[in-house]
């Protein structure tokens, strides 16, 4: 259903997602949005990768804006709940966040690959 490529010299998460209707080409915010209602479980996944260094996981991402470059490919912002959880030290807090990814749809293969922010891993603070 999904290909997950994990970069890990730049951390920037990159997921290849099979689309079904290929009639929504056009429509590129019909197609995120049935892609985001349809496989939200799995987009709370590939977001999650984001924010595990802090323990928390990503649920119910809806689309918030689009901004297509040209037909098959552009930006797109998601809103979603960050949700923090440890039952050792009795933590559950839920949050809202945003972020904004690129697409590519690739209609030859029938997918499209969604593409994280770059987020450089932070390195050691000095004594």
């Amino acid at each position: 259903m999904y290909q997950t490529k994990r970069l890990y010299l730049d951390m920037q998460e990159k997921w290849t997602f099979e689309l079904k209707r290929t009639d929504l080409y056009n429509n590129v915010a019909q197609l995120l949005d049935d892609l985001f209602t349809q496989q939200g479980r799995d987009m709370g996944i590939f977001l999650s990768y984001y924010f595990k260094k802090e323990g928390a996981v990503v649920e119910n991402v809806s689309l918030q804006d689009l901004d297509q470059h040209d037909k098959l490919s552009g930006k797109v912002t998601v809103i979603f709940d960050v949700i923090h959880f440890n039952a050792c030290l009795n933590i559950h807090d839920k949050g809202k966040d945003k972020m904004e990814l690129a697409y590519t749809i690739d209609p030859s293969n029938q997918s499209l690959v969604l593409t994280g922010p770059y987020w450089p891993e932070r390195e050691m603070d000095e004594l």
